[in-house]
């Protein structure tokens, strides 16, 4: 199952446990390009600390229109039965998911061909990824990322494409998806690893040894 052949869902969302998701934005990877994205705000359901806002740019007056995300689930529940989830540093992203949902429907288990799963997961993650290829690498935040890997401009470019005039910057959900689906294309078209497979990359993305050898003897879960 080569990497490019299935839909990747890229993820990132601002919020947190108390304040609940304020936005997402999910870019669609296939065929080593950008194939789709998807953004929109989403009401707070709980309190949004004002040092929090000055982070994400966002407040609950702001907000107060806006859907609850928990009006996303058919559209979650569908880009997990079609490919693989994927963010920076994914369990931020798999613990607010979880919180809305525990679980999905019944989907594909991307990381072991031909059996199904009922979990969000296992996650492509470049928070994991660029350290383990290199591991002399320094900062894996975000932002460093981006710019160590000459992929400023590029984020630019497609952010004037895809996001909200408003909302294109760090920590803005789209923005942030952008950046990491960029590093993760930027990575798999290096020639050593341009034949990764998904497995590879689900297997690669965890950092315990014991879930890694459950995935590469499919046992886990």
């Amino acid at each position: 199952m080569h990497w490019a052949a299935t839909p990747i869902h890229f993820i990132d969302f601002e919020g947190n446990a108390t304040s609940g998701i304020l936005e997402y934005g999910v870019v669609t990877l296939q065929g080593g390009a950008i194939a789709d994205t998807q953004t929109r705000l989403c009401r707070a359901t709980g309190r949004i600390a004002a040092e929090e806002t000055q982070v994400h740019g966002l407040s609950a007056d702001g907000l107060v229109t806006e859907a609850y995300f928990a009006a996303e689930w058919e559209r979650f529940a569908r880009l997990r039965e079609t490919g693989p989830l994927a963010a920076h540093f994914a369990p931020v992203e798999n613990s607010l998911l979880r919180k809305v949902w525990p679980y999905p429907r019944e989907v594909p288990d991307f990381a072991r061909p031909g059996q199904t799963a009922t979990e969000w997961g296992p996650w492509i993650d470049t928070g994991r990824l660029y350290p383990q290829c290199f591991p002399q690498l320094g900062s894996v935040r975000l932002e460093d990322l981006v710019r160590r890997n000459g992929l400023q401009v590029e984020l630019e470019t497609e952010a004037r494409r895809f996001c909200p005039p408003e909302r294109r910057r760090y920590h803005a959900a789209l923005y942030d998806a952008l950046a990491g689906a960029l590093l993760l294309l930027h990575l798999l078209r290096r020639p050593e690893l341009s034949a990764a497979t998904i497995p590879w990359l689900l297997q690669m993305s965890t950092l315990d040894g014991e879930k890694r050898d459950a995935l590469q003897q499919g046992d886990l879960f």
